[in-house]
């Protein structure tokens, strides 16, 4: 996951795909830009967390 808003990015690897999500979530809801990439590259913006917590 990397979260950015002005000047700061902060990035989170290697930890449970709920936490991440749930972790996303929060970040995006208080104004970061927000995205999760998985294992295979795929890029994931806030409107697609849900398809993966349901995973």
């Amino acid at each position: 996951m990397v979260a950015e808003r002005d000047n700061e990015k902060y990035s989170f690897a290697r930890e449970s795909r709920l936490l991440i999500v749930a972790k996303a979530k929060v970040w995006a809801s208080e104004g970061w830009r927000v995205v999760i990439t998985d294992q295979d590259g795929k890029a994931y913006a806030p409107s697609e967390f849900e398809q993966l917590s349901a995973a």
